[in-house]
Formats: structure tokens, C-alpha cells, sequence
């Protein structure tokens, strides 16, 4: 943690150190009392698992110490439990807590856990911590005005509070109150200022000079002189309450590594520096270990302590052991001043600091954001504020999954058209410069299609439908999977669809989509040309060229020229993977086929013929291909007239002429690797077939020799790309 210190830093890590061990010192005792510890635990608690955790931690500035989370926590169970606070019971059994909970993070720590942080969700912890904020709040209120601590559930401490106004007291609930308002206006205009240290300060001048503890006003208990004696806990203490303290280490410990976690992880990427989550876990279970044996309550990271450490340029754990050597200091010479402090500033300070981790500012984004995460929200929060901590989080837990499930089941979706001068395709509903391509259909579904959600794709699809429909398109870029019921309904919808005379394509998905509706029995919609690359070639099957007719709002069409950047992609790699190059060679047998048997040669013949195989109209770069391999086939294609091999050979080049003119416009440098493309095919032919290939090149130099009378212009483009013997370059 120590290797590659800078210097530099060294009189702020210092300082922020001391500031924070001031700092702490009325903020731990509070939660030592919250706990249902004497004060003192709460500074022996700020010194022996600083000091651990400072050694082990791979963040350089994140704070370890008693903090709210924890001790509202092990306080709430000691009341369920019906222990008294500050009893020989609880000083005895809390210990144990804490070992219990340092255990249940070394298992963590050995099965990695730290990675599972990122399943709890920010509205279920936001909820969780703020309830539990409010409820320490309610159990300190009393305390303000002379009363006593509460324990219990929202209920109960409402009760409480109204019960202990009898014992109102006017002068404490000044200093409380007062306290109050001096620290958060502080925190506001002066945020670096350490007003917490002041306040205690003045509160013990207070007490020195006017003594007005004469005047109905508590104060601390006197806390003896002297460093923590190390004790290893008494587990016989847990007796019959050993499943009770099981499960609250367990959800202390889980509530230690997520908050933790998600607020060092916060400052390593403000400050763009890494902290290794496994390690955290190890010095996490490490410091509370330190915790156990002095007797302190569960150690979390505190937030609003780093924070203050941040403030005043903390960059290394030597914050850290300045921060406990300061500690060493107040507890050998300091502790006789603590005696001083007015318990109602003391409560001041600690309600100030626990309305710093209160999340409502999350709530309010979340209202205005999204209404089921704010619901969750309130949720965990009404759920520790009525039921207690456990139930809350259960309750935030069980309403994050619901919430998966309906976003799963009712992902984001809509319409699809064009905008005139822009690439690309815009929801119609979200802007109203976008139109709809005449006669179809474009449905984009964001989730993953399967079991739960495929009757909401079908019946948005069936319900889009109008008399003029020829053609669904589906935009799947983002669904990144699909079950085997929903590979069955797809297919069904293919079916139904076609019946009707409307194309259905899939389209602008990852090819492992492709991989699963072949391994689903549904690799027919692959085969017939279905599932397409882009949205564009799927308008190009259909038979809708650029510029593609787009409706406006009055039902009259407009042309728009559009290119689409996704047509530059190969397009059989993708819907086939490995079987690409097989897939490709049936498609241009099956071409070749159509044109034997229509035997007639005319320029649109290569287009007819395309358009009735399997899979449809190819895109550019793949008909490039297609070409190469159609050439091939001349033989076969001229079997019932040999003479009309040079004219099927002219169609191609005439063809491969346009394709290639349309590639040069799109991207010149992979119409490049296209042609080395042909050059290898061609290798791997002359290879498989050196007779084939001999009479290949036999027959293209004759053509040429005829193309020189017939159409110079054509004879000397393929001596350019062939050369004088018929062979690529």
C-alpha cells in the first residue's frame, strides 16, 4: 500500500489524519452507544482496525472505523434480543457479533464474493442505508431535549419520543438543536472546516466554565485513561441465540463489503486509480477481527469520513496511521476532557453525520427518472423503517428481481422510419422528422426474446400490420439471445406471415443469434434468408432499391437516397459462421441451376435468378463473391448450348462491373481485399480442380479474343484484370 510513496503528499496525509481522529471521536462514541457499548469502544475501535486495515487495503484513501450501518445494526438486534445497552451482557456478546461477522468476510474473501457486489442493486442499498439512517435518527431524537435512546421500529420509536417529552429539557434541546443547525450550515458554506471538532470543544468549555450539567444537562460517563486490552470474545455468550446472531453477522457482513465496495470503488474512479475488490474483502474481515479483540462493535468504511479525508488531500493510508496514532494520544492524556461533553451535542453531531448518508437525493432522481427503481427505493426504506433491517432488505431484494423480470418481459421498443437526410433509422415516436418506409413494418425490440416477453413481440408486430404491408423487419441489435420457445413462435410468425404475402426478416443481431435458431430447429429462417444482416439489405431483398419511398404525414410518398454503412459487412460469415464458404457454394449452384433452365441470357437473367433462390438477394459484397464462384459453373450453366458460355461469361463481367463500381463508391480499400479475395478462390480452385481451372482459363481467353470485335471496351477491362492467358494477377 506504502510502495511508490510520494513525499509530497506526506504533511496533508498527516493533517487529514489528525482531523479525522478528531473528527471520530464524538462520532464513534455515538455509535459505540448505538451499538449498546460504552463510549470508550467506540475509540478503541478508531485505532487497532484502522491500523489493520490501513496495512492490507489496496485503496490509498478510503476510511475504516465505527460507523452507522454496522452498530444501527448489532443495536437493533440487542433490543430484539431484549439486552440492555451498555450491560456486562452486551459488552460481552457484541464482540462475538463482530467475530462472527470478521468470519463471515474471510469466507467471502476465499469464495471471492467481492464480485457479487454488483448484483445489489443502488435503489435496494440507497433504500436500505437511508432507513437505517432514519431509524438511528429516531432512536437519537430523545436525546436532543434530555430523554433517553429508543430501540424498536418506527412505531414503536414515535412512541418513545412523544413518551420521553416529560423529561424535556429546555437548555439541552438548545445545544442539540443548535448543534445541529451550526454543523449541517457549516457543511454548506465552510464544507472543509471540521465544525464537529469545534462544537465538541465549545460544549466541553461549557460544561468547564458554566457547568451546566447543574442545569438538567447529561454528560458523557467518565471514560478511563489507557490503549485497549486485547481479549479473544467469549463464544459461549451466543447460548440459544446463536441462529439470531448468525444471520445478523451474515447480513452485516454483506452490508459491509456493498457499501464498502461500491464507495471505495467511487473514489478509485474519480481519482483514476484501481483497487483490487478481493483484497478489500481480506482487510475488511482483517480489521474486524482487530474489532473482536478489543472489543468493538462490526467496523464498516466510512463514507463521510473519507470524505472529510479527501477534502483536505488525503492520497495514501498514512491518513491512516496518523489518524490512529492521534487516537493513541486522546486515549492516553485526552480522555479525562471527554467526561466534558454534553451528551445533546454529542447527539447533534452524530444525527448530522447520519443525515449524511441519507439517500433521498437518489429518491428524487429516481422519481423523475424511473418510477419502479424510486418504488424499490421506498420500498427497502419503509421496509427498515416499519419491519427492521433484515425484512427491508428482503423486501428491496425481492422488488429489485421483480423489476429485472419486467424489464426482461417489457424491454425498450418501438417504430422505425427514416429522416430525411440523415443515415441511419430514428423511432417514429421520438422524432417527428421521421417517416416510415412505404409498405413496411420496422420493429426494434431491445431484450432478449424467450418464453415471457415473445407474445409481446408477436402481437406488437401483428397489431403494426396494415393492408399495405408487404414487409416486417425486425431490428434484433438488441437481442443478444433467444430460447427454444421463442425460435418456435418465430418460425410460426414466418409462416403466418408469409401465408399472408408480407416478408418477415430478422435482421442487425450478433451471428450467435443465428448459431441458437439452428440449434433450436428453427434454422430454416436462417436458410430462406430471414435472418439478414442489416435492415438494408433486408428493404434490399424485399425489393425496395434506394432511394427507398418514404410516407409522410399526409400518406404521400417522398424518395430519399439513403446508404446504409453496415452493407459494407459480408453478410453469409455472419448468418452461417463456419459453414459460410458451403453455404455460399450451394447458393451458386442453385443459381446456376435457374439459369440452365431458363435458358435465356437476357441482363436481368443473373438478377431473376437470385432473387428465387433460398435465400434471396445478396448483399454487394457478397455477390462479389458469388460471381466469382458462378464462373465456376460456366460449364454447367452452358450445358444444353456450349455456345452460350461466353455470353453467361459476359453477364458476369457485366454485372461484377456494376457491383464493383458500387463497392469503389462505398469503400475503395475493401473492394482491394475483395479482389485478393478472388485471387485466393481462384488458387484454391486451380488446386481442387487443375482441369476444371485449365479449361476455365481456356475459355475465358477465347471470350476475350471474341469480346475484342464485339465489345472492346469489356475485352479490355478483363485483360486488365486478367491478364493475356485468362488468369488473375
Amino acid at each position: 500500500m506504502f510502495q511508490n510513496y510520494k513525499t509530497k503528499t506526506l504533511k496533508k496525509d498527516i493533517l487529514s489524519g489528525i482531523i479525522v481522529a478528531l473528527v471520530s471521536i464524538p462520532i464513534s462514541m455515538g455509535y459505540a452507544q448505538v451499538a449498546g457499548l460504552p463510549v470508550v469502544y467506540g475509540l478503541y475501535g478508531s485505532l487497532l482496525p484502522i491500523l489493520v486495515f490501513s496495512l492490507i487495503t489496496s485503496s490509498p484513501q478510503f476510511v475504516f472505523g465505527v460507523d452507522a450501518t454496522p452498530a444501527a445494526l448489532v443495536g437493533a438486534t440487542l433490543a430484539s434480543l431484549g439486552i440492555v445497552t451498555g450491560s456486562g451482557e452486551a459488552i460481552r456478546l457484541v464482540p462475538v457479533i463482530t467475530l462472527v461477522t470478521a468470519g463471515w468476510l474471510l469466507l467471502f474473501y476465499i469464495v471471492r464474493a467481492g464480485k457479487l457486489v454488483s448484483y445489489i442493486s443502488t435503489p435496494v442499498m440507497g433504500g436500505f442505508i437511508s432507513g437505517i439512517g432514519c431509524t438511528i435518527i429516531l432512536m437519537q431524537v430523545a436525546k436532543l431535549f434530555g430523554g433517553s435512546a429508543g430501540t424498536g421500529e418506527l412505531f414503536v420509536l414515535i412512541a418513545h419520543i412523544l413518551n420521553q417529552l416529560q423529561y424535556f429539557n429546555l437548555l439541552s434541546a438548545v445545544l442539540g438543536i443548535g448543534t445541529i443547525v451550526i454543523i449541517l450550515t457549516a457543511k454548506k458554506y465552510v464544507p472543509k472546516f471540521p465544525m464537529s471538532v469545534v462544537l465538541m470543544a465549545v460544549g466541553a468549555a461549557l460544561t468547564a466554565v458554566f457547568h451546566i450539567d447543574r442545569y438538567g444537562v447529561k454528560l458523557l460517563p467518565q471514560v478511563s485513561a489507557g490503549l485497549p486490552k486485547l481479549a479473544f470474545p467469549d463464544v459461549s455468550v451466543l447460548g440459544e441465540n446463536t441462529g439470531d446472531i448468525l444471520l445478523l453477522s451474515f447480513t452485516v457482513a454483506l452490508v459491509i463489503v456493498a457499501q464498502t465496495l461500491l464507495a471505495s470503488s467511487n473514489y478509485a474512479l474519480k481519482y483514476n486509480y484501481k483497487i483490487n475488490n478481493n483484497r478489500e474483502v481480506l482487510a475488511y474481515a482483517a480489521g474486524n477481527f482487530a474489532g473482536a479483540l478489543v472489543g468493538c462493535c462490526p467496523i464498516n468504511g466510512s463514507v463521510s469520513r473519507t470524505g472529510i479525508g479527501d477534502q483536505f488531500g488525503a492520497r495514501s493510508q498514512v491518513m491512516s496511521l496518523s489518524a490512529a496514532f492521534t487516537m493513541v494520544l486522546v486515549l492516553l492524556f485526552g480522555t479525562g476532557l471527554l467526561q466534558y461533553l454534553p451528551v445533546p451535542v454529542l447527539t447533534g453531531i452524530v444525527i448530522c453525520a447520519l443525515i449524511g448518508i441519507l439517500e433521498f437525493g437518489l429518491a428524487k432522481k429516481l422519481w423523475k427518472t424511473n418510477k419502479q427503481e424510486f418504488l424499490i427505493f421506498m420500498a427497502a426504506f419503509f421496509g427498515v423503517l416499519i419491519f427492521g433491517t433484515i425484512y427491508g432488505v428482503i423486501i428491496g431484494v425481492i422488488l429489485s428481481f421483480i423489476a429485472v423480470i419486467i424489464r426482461a418481459v417489457v424491454p425498450p421498443k418501438g417504430f422505425l422510419g427514416m429522416i430525411p437526410g440523415q443515415e441511419g433509422f430514428y423511432a417514429l415516436k421520438r422524432n417527428r422528422n421521421a417517416h416510415p418506409v412505404q409498405h413496411t413494418v420496422i420493429y426494434r425490440f431491445s431484450g432478449n426474446l424467450f418464453f415471457a416477453n415473445i407474445d409481446t413481440f408477436q402481437n406488437d408486430i401483428e397489431n403494426a400490420i396494415k393492408e399495405d404491408t408487404k414487409q416486417v423487419i425486425v431490428d434484433a441489435s438488441g437481442i443478444g439471445s433467444i430460447d427454444i420457445t421463442a425460435a418456435d413462435r418465430l418460425v410460426i410468425l414466418n409462416r403466418n406471415l408469409r401465408a399472408k404475402g408480407i416478408r418477415f426478416y430478422l435482421t442487425e443481431h450478433v451471428g450467435a443469434v443465428n448459431d441458437q435458431l439452428r440449434a433450436f430447429g428453427a434454422g430454416s429462417l436462417v436458410e430462406e434468408g430471414v435472418a439478414r444482416r442489416t435492415i438494408s439489405l433486408a428493404l434490399r431483398d424485399a425489393g425496395v432499391d434506394k432511394p427507398y419511398p418514404l410516407e409522410n404525414e399526409n400518406g404521400l410518398n417522398m424518395k430519399y437516397a439513403f446508404v446504409e454503412a453496415q452493407e459494407r459487412l459480408a453478410e453469409f460469415e455472419w448468418a452461417f459462421g463456419n459453414d459460410a464458404e458451403e453455404k455460399m457454394e450451394q447458393i451458386a449452384i442453385e443459381i446456376a441451376r435457374q439459369i440452365t433452365a431458363a435458358n435465356e441470357h437476357s441482363a436481368e437473367t443473373l438478377k431473376k435468378a437470385e432473387n428465387h433462390v433460398s435465400w434471396g438477394r445478396i448483399g454487394l459484397y457478397d455477390e462479389e463473391e458469388l460471381l466469382d464462384r458462378l464462373e465456376m459453373h460456366l460449364s454447367e450453366m452452358a450445358q444444353n448450348n456450349p455456345e452460350n458460355e461466353s455470353e453467361i461469361e459476359e453477364q458476369i463481367e457485366q454485372r461484377r462491373s456494376i457491383v464493383e463500381l458500387k463497392l469503389q463508391h462505398i469503400n475503395p480499400e475493401a473492394l482491394r481485399m475483395l479482389k485478393q479475395h478472388r485471387h485466393e478462390l481462384a488458387m484454391q480452385f486451380k488446386e481442387r480442380n487443375p482441369k476444371a481451372y485449365a479449361h476455365m482459363l481456356e475459355r475465358r481467353k477465347e471470350h476475350i479474343h471474341r469480346l475484342t470485335k464485339t465489345n472492346p471496351e469489356l475485352a479490355a477491362k478483363l485483360r486488365e484484370l486478367y491478364g493475356e492467358n485468362g488468369e488473375e494477377s
